[in-house]
């Protein structure tokens, strides 16, 4: 922890309408606590000083929903989101044979969204361009692996003719992530992805990678990774682990300053709309298309109860994913049935009879708005009827159900003011706003971003500071709102009391 005194910064209010005319107050940051707020606080011995000049400040940021080391890994992989064909992915694949292969020896993309493609991804088309070098695609919803021959084979993949999706897939994702040289790429992307966290004024994430992340950001800590703050989630193969520890969430992970936590108890009880596999009340609209016409829950209710039973007992939060509204419905019912907290992960579709269910339950909507941007055409094709309670961020808020915005890196960029953008205008900012009622103000979009913190004594020594306040001009609208955060300068990040970001001070 540091000490700090930040002078002359003016505080954006995230808790009433904004004020036009904030005084320029000075914050003072004692082993790692803000410990004051005012107007010229007197200097201290052996306090280092930043003079915000005016600047505009406000609690450090949050992503509440990241895949930190896939999110690394990410600016290596070959970058398939552009393909709109089985055939232009074909290219992509070509064209990366021409160059060096990774230290894996594994050709790994990521980013296809084949849901609305004329011709589904097979093994065979990948085979036609290389039966020699493994290949491994990964759906943008991160919930399908699109393999060639070699790779199934390297990777002892259940045998497909298409794409390996959900339980199995994940499987085969955990032996990717194990091959030599998998595990020094991926940490040399997490270290950049951090400082490029910190430039947009992100201060904290929650980590729901696989395996044991707890013992990742150990090491990460012990060899000098960049700072941040993470609370690292369990999956149900961790659990044993961490119950025969005695660890409860919000445990410190020993090694890390404080600065990493043991968070929630993750479940993933439905696939994603891109897969067809969320699921959901109603059939796909495309269902004869499908195996599973309403997609299919991953666990039963039963079983999901009696895992969250078992977390929340030994003293976890929870984390459950449920995309389809029978997902939301069912994780809703496991958590009146076992007095569990937490949040329900990425709500993409919910029914509005469970929102008064849900109003009485301690479960935040951890949702992450950007996805908007990428599912609306496969939204429109497969939930025609139901477009109008997908990211349902004001009905949800209405109700008051807390919400969190994130982003699930690497499925969306890391990246709070898109997040942010695209929960106050949903869409692009050159074109019209999508279900423009479910749209969020600025002050509630940024109020779900920084974890629950304000810049007041007591609370943590993290903070960032803007160039500019993010409260667009009174009477403009949603697209012009939308990219007045877009177009936010980030002066400086404070983790801790450290300052991990300058630019301009």
């Amino acid at each position: 922890m540091t000490d700090l005194l930040v002078r002359s910064a003016r505080i954006v209010p995230l808790d009433a309408a904004p004020a036009p005319d904030a005084r320029p107050l000075d914050l003072l940051i004692v082993d790692g606590t803000l410990e004051e707020v005012g107007e010229q606080i007197e200097a201290r011995d052996g306090i280092p000083e930043l003079d915000a000049g005016g600047r505009w400040a406000m609690p450090g940021l949050w992503d509440h929903h990241v895949h930190m080391t896939q999110w690394g890994l990410s600016t290596s992989r070959l970058d398939t989101a552009p393909a709109a064909s089985v055939a232009e992915v074909q290219d992509l694949v070509r064209e990366r044979l021409t160059r060096p292969l990774p230290p894996t020896g594994v050709i790994t993309g990521w980013g296809h969204r084949c849901a609305t493609w004329p011709l589904q991804p097979t093994v065979a088309a990948l085979d036609d361009v290389t039966t020699q070098v493994p290949v491994v695609l990964i759906s943008g919803d991160g919930h399908h692996g699109w393999l060639n021959t070699p790779a199934l084979q390297l990777l002892d993949a259940p045998p497909t003719e298409g794409v390996i999706a959900e339980g199995p897939w994940f499987a085969t994702y955990d032996r990717l992530s194990r091959l030599p040289g998998a595990q020094e790429e991926g940490e040399a992307g997490v270290a950049e992805a951090i400082r490029a966290a910190h430039r947009r004024g992100i201060v904290g994430i929650t980590d729901l990678e696989f395996g044991r992340p707890w013992a990742q950001w150990r090491e990460r800590k012990e060899e000098g990774m960049p700072q941040v703050r993470a609370r690292v989630g369990v999956y149900p193969e961790g659990l044993d682990e961490v119950l025969a520890a005695g660890a409860r969430s919000g445990d410190v992970v020993s090694g890390t300053r404080g600065l990493v936590t043991l968070g929630p108890f993750k479940v993933i009880s439905d696939g994603s709309l891109n897969t067809r596999t969320a699921w959901c009340c109603q059939p796909y609209a495309d269902a004869h298309l499908l195996e599973h016409p309403h997609g299919a829950p991953n666990l039963s209710g039963e079983e999901l109860r009696e895992a969250m039973a078992t977390a929340h007992g030994a003293g976890l939060y929870m984390a459950i994913h449920a995309i389809g509204d029978a997902a939301t419905r069912q994780a809703l019912e496991a958590f009146e049935a076992t007095g569990a907290h937490g949040g329900i992960e990425h709500a993409q579709l919910v029914d509005t009879e469970d929102l008064r269910r849900w109003a009485r339950l301690p479960v935040r909507a951890s949702v992450q708005p950007a996805h908007l941007l990428d599912d609306r055409t496969v939204t429109e094709r497969c939930w025609p009827d139901r477009t109008g309670r997908t990211f349902a961020l004001r009905s949800l808020l209405d109700h008051g159900i807390e919400l969190a915005l994130g982003s699930d890196a690497p499925v969306s960029p890391l990246d709070p003011w898109l997040a942010m953008a695209a929960a106050v205008h949903r869409g692009p900012v050159g074109e019209d706003s999508w279900h423009p009622e479910q749209e969020l103000t600025v002050r509630e979009a940024l109020a779900a971003s920084v974890d629950g913190q304000r810049l007041v004594a007591g609370g943590r020594g993290d903070l960032v500071l803007v160039d500019g306040e993010p409260y667009s001009p009174a009477g403009t609208g949603s697209a012009e709102r939308a990219a007045h955060l877009l177009r936010t300068h980030v002066a400086a990040t404070v983790i801790d009391g450290r300052v991990v970001h300058s630019d301009g001070l």
